[in-house]
Formats: structure tokens, C-alpha cells, sequence
């Protein structure tokens, strides 16, 4: 039976609290704290408190699949970075496969939402797309082309970007419990012969502001270290749209390829 959106909000808010309380017990030492052996195994894949963090995660995909995002704030974490910042690699690190479609210019045209789901046993991993519901992929070479199908399907197949994300689930025993938002990269200048409008730099950069200024979403800024980060156009959006900088987390790319004689060693202190 399908739970109605007063359900699902009500054990929302019950996991949340759960949380909150667990963690301000551990922080103050809460000298009347009866939690039983079983409740503080928190760092095992047993423990009380990941299996409400899973809750937690799956409640908020169910809130966000009946539409509540247009009415409430939702947490999520959206991955913040220019054209070939290293974003595909990044998010395939997280999730442990390779899956991502790959390529120069403009390669993610529409907002990904991955839905990771973390398996306990070592069970061959698969995905299933919100719009083909019908099909289970085991072979993430596929998965790789559904999403650049999907992509074609709404955005076209000359290069047009469109704020209509491709939902993805993934259940594998390599990736956390986690929901990530892929959003294409800032795009200054559009490409020739192509179907994106002169004004793509004010449509990927009021896209990612739509997701990146809310409140409750952590932004996942990739930046490559082969480019000077005071010239950063992703790390200047997120200081923009988090001014105090308490919610955005830098990540570093391409380290490998910087210029001989040169490291990130002043960037990373």
C-alpha cells in the first residue's frame, strides 16, 4: 500500500528526531542515557542508528517522488563544477562503478539523481530508471547508454540542455546510502551547430543556483587543480549561494595532470 505524504512526513520527522537525540546524547554524554548495546553499535552495517540513516535517506526519495519538493525544502547534495571539472569521476568514486557516459564539450544535459542504495552482501549490482521502470540493468555498459538515450529522448541530439532530471537508482554493496544530483556543468558559450540558446551561460547558471541556493542542499563543488581556483567560476557560485560557506564541500580533481613543477599543496592547507 502506497503511503500517503502525512505518513511519510510524520516518519520523516520521527527519524530526524531519533537522530538528532542519539547524536546530542553522544556529544553531551547524557548521564541518563539507557540505549542498549544494540543502539550504540552505530558504525556497523547492524547498528541502530544506520539502519534510521537508510530510513531516512529512502523517506526523503519517497517525499520527493509525491512532488513535496515544490512545496517544502528537502535535504539533498548536488555536485557543483564547470564543463570537464572531473564531476563523472568524482560521482563513480562515491557510487564504486563505472557507468557515467564520457566525451568532450557538454555530457551531462540533464540533471542526474542518483539513488544509492547500499546492499549488505556482495550480490551483483543493479539499477532501475524512474522512466523505464520496467527493466532491471545488471550491465552498467547499458546503464551508460540508457542515460545518454534518455538524455537524447528529452534534451534532443544536438547538445541542448534541459532542466528535467533523469532519476537513477542503484543497488550495490560498493556505494553508501546517499542521494546525489548531478547537474550539468556551467556552460559559458554555446556550441556551433548545435540546439542550446545564446543565453545557456543564464539557463545552467540559474539551474544549478535553483538547486545549489536552497538551504537544505550540501554542495558537492568540484573544481580541477589544473586551473587557478581564484578563476573558478563553480567555486564562485557556491560562495555566492552560501556565504558562510557551512554547507559546501571542495573537492579537488585532476591533480595528476598538473603542470610539471607545480602542487596543491597551498590550495589543500
Amino acid at each position: 500500500k502506497q503511503k500517503s505524504a502525512y505518513d511519510i512526513l510524520s516518519c520523516l520527522v520521527g527519524s530526524e528526531m531519533w537522530i538528532r537525540d542519539r547524536y546530542q546524547r553522544r556529544v553531551h554524554g547524557d548521564s541518563n542515557n539507557t540505549m542498549s548495546k544494540k543502539d550504540t553499535e552505530d558504525s556497523g552495517e547492524g547498528g541502530l542508528l544506520w539502519l534510521q540513516l537508510r530510513k531516512f535517506v529512502n523517506l526523503v526519495d519517497e517525499l520527493r517522488d509525491l512532488g513535496l519538493q515544490e512545496h517544502i525544502n528537502l535535504p539533498r547534495i548536488a555536485v557543483l563544477g564547470t564543463q570537464s571539472a572531473g564531476k563523472s569521476s568524482v560521482l563513480e568514486s562515491i557510487v564504486g562503478l563505472d557507468f557515467l557516459p564520457r566525451g568532450d564539450g557538454v555530457v551531462t544535459r540533464r540533471p542526474l539523481e542518483l539513488r544509492l542504495h547500499h546492499l549488505t552482501d556482495e550480490a551483483e549490482p543493479w539499477a532501475i530508471f524512474e522512466e523505464i521502470k520496467e527493466k532491471k540493468f545488471t550491465n552498467f555498459n547499458e546503464v551508460r547508454k540508457a542515460i545518454e538515450e534518455l538524455t537524447d529522448k528529452t534534451a534532443g541530439g544536438k547538445k541542448n540542455i534541459v532542466d528535467k532530471p533523469i532519476v537513477l537508482a542503484v543497488y550495490s554493496h560498493t556505494c553508501p546510502d546517499l542521494t546525489l544530483i548531478d547537474l550539468p556543468g556551467i556552460t559559458r558559450i554555446p556550441l556551433k551547430d548545435s540546439d542550446q540558446p545564446k543565453d545557456i551561460e543564464k539557463i545552467t547558471t540559474e539551474m544549478a543556483k535553483r538547486y545549489c541556493g536552497d538551504e537544505r542542499t550540501i554542495i558537492l563543488c568540484v573544481v580541477a587543480a589544473n586551473i587557478d581556483l581564484t578563476t573558478s567560476e563553480a567555486l564562485k557560485y557556491a560562495q555566492e549561494w552560501d556565504k558562510n560557506m557551512i554547507r559546501t564541500i571542495g573537492v579537488l580533481t585532476k591533480i595528476d595532470i598538473m603542470d610539471t613543477g607545480t602542487n596543491c599543496k597551498k590550495t589543500l592547507m
